[in-house]
């Protein structure tokens, strides 16, 4: 019986999961990596640890006939072609290390540029900036390049150089950095010099599904984003398909199929969904910096112990209290796109508990998210119910409230891998595997507050978003 392995490596863990052609699937290990935040704006991972993990659970795995590995998107790194060491730490999409430099580039003008061609506005989250700052601060990176030894890229091309000889990326991961034009799939050599990258450093860009070497007997036939693999697992297919990942940060993608939506006005991104057989389709992307995030951010706090705790509450809603929470640990993107914002509560009393605090914060992500989706609407005709994944959905306060929100049914699965079961899915694909179709278990939370409801939590929010823009 043949067995395909997803490596789905994200933000705080590495897993793998393995999937059967007769549809039996497992996680078969799962470890989580340190997160190193050295100074306050930046956030980095050890690019070795990383490498570990993904051999450790190549490893679990066992015997496979195809592998594919999904991707974190915008981190990245530099490394030695020749030896292949490393030589600087993973820059996380999280990272704002640049931010000054993105500021001095918007008011030269540059953002026409970045627009125009990689669809994206300047911003710190996109590889672009990070690759340029070690080019420019990292002694070792420079030299790298004066010897012809340099190699930049996402962690995927880290990955498959290490573990298949392969110096490649695919289309969606390259249509992240900033540097590739979108039209062209190519990289752009006008938004190289831009950010002080050089493109001969840079991986050969390939379709997501193919051939990206082996490791071992087991071909790699797919290589793609986080986000985009979990679009496929979702199952969307069809344009106006969206789905919502609650993972570190929360990501709606849209699928806009052969149509490139352009609307950096609502801080949407035009994104490459996948590329297949010749044809790039597209999605349009709209994401919340912290969402999970946000919530360990507070259990370290001590707000919480269990996640039972705030699994439900007494009180009334905490937004219909006047108690506001803006999710911007790491400044706000879609629809704001301002990376000095800062989080805040608003509204406290001395009566204020500590659940309450967590109240405000699931109510603050699910309202971040809802203004993604309003964004997405003038677009894209979203589909009526809207599929979401990720550690947050397990937490029915929040569901529900974000059905409120969205005013539109919210569906989630009790299969919660749809991340890495995209990638699996994809991996089949490329190597002539047919997995059988996958039973859905689902639970559908309805809308269930009023118009005015909704309307007036909307406008709260809003009033304390636009206390929380230009804060740092």
């Amino acid at each position: 019986m043949k067995r395909v392995a997803a490596i789905d490596q994200g933000t705080t863990s590495t897993r793998v999961l393995v999937v059967s052609e007769d549809g039996t699937m497992s996680i078969a290990h799962a470890v989580r990596h340190a997160q190193h935040h050295r100074q306050p704006s930046w956030a980095e991972h050890d690019p070795q640890e990383l490498l570990a993990n993904v051999e450790a659970c190549i490893a679990a795995a066992g015997e496979v006939d195809a592998i594919g590995i999904d991707n974190q998107g915008e981190s990245c790194l530099a490394w030695d072609a020749v030896t292949k060491a490393p030589l600087s730490d993973v820059i996380v999409w999280q990272d704002r290390r640049t931010a000054e430099r993105i500021e001095v580039l918007r008011a030269e003008g540059a953002e026409a540029l970045t627009l125009e061609r990689a669809g994206l506005p300047l911003d710190a989250y996109f590889s672009a900036t990070k690759l340029g700052w070690l080019v420019e601060h990292q002694p070792g990176v420079r030299a790298a390049l004066v010897a012809g030894r340099l190699r930049l890229g996402t962690t995927d091309a880290w990955f498959l150089d290490r573990l298949t000889g392969r110096f490649v990326t695919d289309t969606t991961t390259a249509s992240r950095t900033s540097l590739m034009d979108l039209a062209s799939g190519r990289w752009d050599q006008d938004l190289c010099d831009l950010f002080g990258v050089p493109i001969e450093a840079l991986p050969e860009i390939r379709e997501s599904v193919g051939d990206f070497g082996f490791i071992g007997r087991s071909r790699v036939s797919a290589s793609i984003v986080d986000q985009q693999a979990a679009l496929y697992g979702h199952g969307c297919r069809v344009q106006g398909d969206a789905k919502i990942t609650f993972g570190t940060g929360a990501f709606a993608l849209a699928l806009t199929g052969a149509s490139v939506v352009r609307a950096p006005e609502q801080g949407l991104l035009p994104t490459v969904a996948w590329h297949l057989g010749g044809t790039r389709t597209y999605a349009v992307d709209g994401g919340v910096y912290d969402a999970s995030s946000a919530v360990e951010w507070a259990s370290r706090l001590g707000l919480f112990g269990d996640t039972s705790e705030i699994a439900d509450f007494a009180a009334p809603s905490a937004i219909a209290r006047g108690l506001a929470f803006v999710p911007a640990l790491s400044g706000l993107a879609c629809p704001h796109w301002d990376r000095s914002a800062g989080a805040m509560w608003l509204g406290m009393h001395a009566s204020t508990q500590r659940l309450d605090l967590c109240q405000a914060l699931l109510e603050g992500v699910a309202l971040s998210a809802a203004e993604v989706i309003e964004a997405m609407r003038a677009h894209v005709g979203v589909a009526d119910r809207l599929s979401v994944d990720g550690g947050l959905t397990q937490n029915r306060y929040f569901v529900q409230f974000l059905a409120d929100m969205l005013e539109r049914p919210v569906v989630t699965q009790r299969f919660h891998e749809l991340t890495a079961y995209g990638c699996a899915s994809l991996a089949a694909l490329g190597a002539g595997i047919e997995l059988p179709p996958r039973e859905c278990d689902v639970t559908v939370y309805e809308p269930s507050r009023n118009g005015a409801f909704v309307g007036e939590a909307k406008a709260r929010f809003a009033d304390a978003v636009a206390r929380a823009r230009r804060w740092h």
